[in-house]
């Protein structure tokens, strides 16, 4: 009986594919960092539209917060590899600063398709917002939570925990997501859209 090679010409191709959009991850179509910083505000602006529709407590629970980020993100899923890539922008609500961000991740995952998902973060204080901005961030496995509104009040209902401190709406076309899904994720900031 003969062997078949464990990666055929297709998987072949979904690897390239996958290793095309890690390369690329965050950078978006325009043509200048100017007209790059234009879309990732009007993304900001119609996410957070769409997350106080879906879930009106959240913007109390954006607006008294030290701060927040707001990530696009396209995944795409072939066999059992996925990966995904996607641009944002960290806000200082003190400040009025905005910082420019990238997300990268992959790993292993059955399904085939691409997902669009719009991902809204919450700093609670100053330092957790400086760590996400300046250091840079990496979901861990521990990051995967589901949302469990009855433990929280308010406006921070329907938002997952993702570490002390952190809190995160996940949109999908359905709505507002019950399950996190960042883990193997990177956040890091785009130098080249905030200035060396």
């Amino acid at each position: 009986m003969q062997r078949r090679p464990f990666l055929n010409r297709a998987s072949a191709a979904a690897i390239l594919s996958l290793v095309g959009l890690w390369g690329f991850a965050g950078n978006t179509l325009a043509a200048t960092p100017a007209e790059a910083r234009a879309e990732i505000q009007k993304m900001r602006a119609t996410t957070l539209e769409r997350l106080y529709k879906v879930h009106p407590a959240a913007r109390a629970d954006v607006q008294k917060a030290a701060g927040y980020a707001v990530f696009s993100n396209v995944g795409i899923n072939l066999f059992l590899l996925s990966a995904a890539g996607g641009s944002g922008v960290a806000h200082d609500n003190r400040s009025g600063k905005d910082t420019y961000m990238k997300m990268v991740s992959g790993g292993f995952g059955i399904g085939l398709g691409v997902k669009d998902f719009r991902g809204v973060f919450v700093f609670s204080t100053t330092d957790k917002l400086n760590q996400f901005t300046n250091s840079g961030w990496e979901a861990s496995a521990q990051a995967d939570a589901a949302a469990k509104a009855g433990d929280k009040g308010g406006a921070a209902a329907g938002a997952i925990t993702v570490a002390p401190g952190v809190n995160l709406y996940q949109l999908t076309e359905n709505g507002l997501a019950l399950q996190a899904t960042i883990q193997g994720t990177k956040y890091f900031k785009n130098d080249e859209l905030n200035g060396k």
